[in-house]
């Protein structure tokens, strides 16, 4: 009988054990980080056109929805990227209600993974989560508002305690995390980009150039509109940009007269009006406050608005008087907290509405002529890339956005009063295939080592040749090609 030389025989089994154990370590990394994904050009499309938006075909079209609380603070609480579901079913009552936009609130730490982000909810995945509900949305006829929600100075975190209500953006991050929203979406024209949340307690030449400020987590460096606008044009970006007024988004008057630079034009003012909290919510000041802005030729977006007292008695004045300057709007907010109050516009996902609710849906549903032409457009992930995670309505957030009806509550959050968040969940209770996943990808990254080790092993033990009966040591060189 004649023998295989050890030099043939070995080569095999050693590949294999080598390929498999590659095959491991490759698997390990996808289910653990997810590869990053890019938002392809969606067949919505929206820009502007003097003191209006149009759409892809020229047609004038107005934003006109909800804002969607959640992916600004759950995922820093640590059990979940949304609050509540996120998936077509959801995005389908919605629809019911004849909405075509959704603003989504983003938290700067998350997207970026950075101060503490949990890493299972932050990041790509964070960002991939993101991108497959503004797909979904687009598939419903639905643009997408994203805007820089919570966010935080240096090594602070954006959670509940630091990164929620800060007066503005901050240089340390925010331009950074609009290069990278801008680039994700730039192909995308039915994304529309929100560059603060709601300005406050700064001067208006701060507002749109940066200044050092003061506030109870220190000393730290704003950044201005200009700023982070430009971070958005150097991208190549030509998505609409709105920017909320300075005064907690409330002085709209102004806003012209600080109005960024943007070299293509494609920038709106954004308005933030509540009732009864807010100045500009008494209807007797309304034409004065849009009339500059609008006579400007700037459009404007209502990005946040709604009242207080559980009822939609100024709700049904706003909305027809909004239509008739040609506003756009998104009402805040499409959630389920307890309390009305706050306000929130549904008691339950598949749409059943509060008495706020009501006035919003029933107003919408009487419109005719405004949204855009559904396509099944792709921003990311389909439906099966969905984040489904659900709490107790007793765990319910309240946000800076989300004061109690009472003026103390009001008071505290004007003073930039932390708000609590819920007790942080499991991600094995919020997310179980999530959990699992990551489990399975735990286990794969250990067994990876082992099963290459064990392949190393094997392919230099067949390396030595048998000659009567006993082992031949293999020299060193070729146990150094047998590694390689």
């Amino acid at each position: 009988m004649r023998l295989i030389p050890s030099s043939r025989r070995s080569r095999l089994p050693g590949f294999i054990a080598l390929m498999g154990a590659s095959a491991l370590v490759g698997v390990a990394a996808a289910v653990c980080a997810g590869p990053p994904i890019s938002a392809q050009a969606a067949g919505l499309s929206v820009r502007i056109v003097g003191n209006h938006f149009v759409d892809g075909s020229g047609r004038t079209v107005r934003i006109l929805g909800v804002n969607r609380s959640g992916s600004e603070y759950a995922c820093m609480a640590n059990w979940a990227i949304f609050d509540g579901p996120s998936d077509t079913a959801s995005i389908g009552a919605m629809a019911s209600w004849n909405i075509d936009a959704v603003r989504v609130p983003l938290n700067e730490d998350c997207w970026l993974g950075i101060n503490g982000a949990p890493a299972a909810l932050s990041g790509a995945n964070y960002r991939n989560a993101i991108a497959g509900y503004v797909s979904r949305l687009h598939a419903a006829g639905m643009y997408a508002i994203v805007d820089l929600h919570w966010n935080a100075q240096g090594t602070l975190p954006a959670d509940g305690k630091t990164g929620q209500g800060r007066k503005m953006a901050d240089l340390d991050h925010a331009p950074a995390f609009w290069s990278s929203v801008a680039s994700f979406f730039k192909n995308d024209h039915g994304v529309v980009f929100d560059l603060f949340n709601e300005p406050h307690d700064i001067g208006w030449d701060c507002w749109l150039n940066g200044c050092t400020t003061s506030d109870g987590t220190g000393t730290w460096q704003a950044a201005g509109m200009q700023t982070l606008l430009n971070a958005v044009r150097a991208t190549g970006a030509t998505n609409v940009v709105t920017l909320s007024a300075n005064g907690w988004g409330g002085d709209i008057p102004q806003w012209i007269n600080y109005r960024p630079h943007d070299p293509i034009g494609q920038i709106a003012a954004g308005w933030h009006v509540y009732y009864p909290e807010t100045w500009w919510s008494e209807p007797s000041r309304w034409n004065a406050g849009v009339s500059p802005v609008l006579g400007a030729q700037v459009p404007i977006v209502v990005t946040e608005f709604g009242e207080h007292d559980c009822a939609g008695g100024w709700m049904n004045q706003f909305l027809p008087w909004a239509d008739q300057h040609g506003l756009s709007y998104t009402a805040w907010t499409w959630d389920t907290w307890p309390n009305c109050a706050n306000p929130v516009l549904i008691t339950k996902y598949d749409g059943t509405p509060t008495g706020y609710g009501i006035s919003l849906r029933d107003h919408l549903r009487g419109l005719a002529g405004f949204k855009p032409v559904a396509s099944q457009a792709s921003s990311g992930r389909g439906p099966a890339g969905a984040v489904t995670a659900t709490r107790p309505p007793a765990a319910a957030p309240t946000s800076p956005r989300q004061p109690a009806a009472s003026a103390a509550a009001i008071a505290h959050r004007r003073a930039g009063g932390a708000v609590p968040l819920p007790t942080p969940a499991s991600i094995l209770a919020t997310s179980p295939a999530r959990a699992a996943l990551i489990g399975l990808g735990s286990i794969l990254l250990v067994a990876a080592p082992l099963g290459l080790a064990a392949g190393l092993w094997l392919l230099r033990r067949r390396r030595r040749p048998l000659s009567a009966g006993a082992d031949v040591p293999v020299s060193a060189e070729a146990a150094e090609h047998s590694r390689t």
